[in-house]
């Protein structure tokens, strides 16, 4: 299952499920984005002709994150831009998160084994923005039947 957890001005993340399945190549995100997300499957002795990647100047105007849950659980709660809380959701091992707009929080339910892939170089002055958590007793969870999916 792919999920797109959207309000009706941001998209705040793409997340492909662990169950997910699907033959070939199935891109997640559209081609503007700064950060491209495919799921691939293919048969043993399928061949990908060798490439390499040119130098392209690219203008990137947000960070975004990609996390792989290896282990345990984590809740992500989603804020607006205006760092007013919208959801969360709850990922498990073997799920991808992109995180595309807004804020986002987190909060390792159970012991967690992650990998994050963002945009570089770091600059720990001008790329991060902390901001107040959701109080725990407004934690509202994502209605999957109600987002977008694929």
């Amino acid at each position: 299952m792919i999920i797109e957890v959207r309000d009706d001005h941001l998209l705040y993340a793409i997340i492909l499920k662990h169950d997910f399945n699907d033959d070939g190549v199935t891109f997640l995100t559209p081609n503007h984005l700064s950060q491209q997300l495919a799921f691939m499957r293919h048969p043993g002795g399928k061949m990908i002709q060798p490439h390499r990647h040119h130098q392209h100047l690219r203008k990137v105007f947000t960070t975004q994150e990609v996390l792989f849950i290896k282990k345990g659980r984590l809740r992500v709660d989603f804020y607006d831009l205006d760092h007013s809380y919208y959801r969360s959701h709850v990922l498990v091992a073997g799920d991808v998160i992109l995180l595309v707009e807004g804020g986002h929080g987190f909060q390792a339910l159970e012991p967690l084994e992650m990998v994050e892939v963002k945009q570089g170089p770091y600059d720990a002055d001008r790329d991060k923005e902390k901001f107040e958590q959701v109080p725990e007793d407004r934690i509202q969870f994502i209605d999957v039947a109600a987002c977008r999916v694929k």
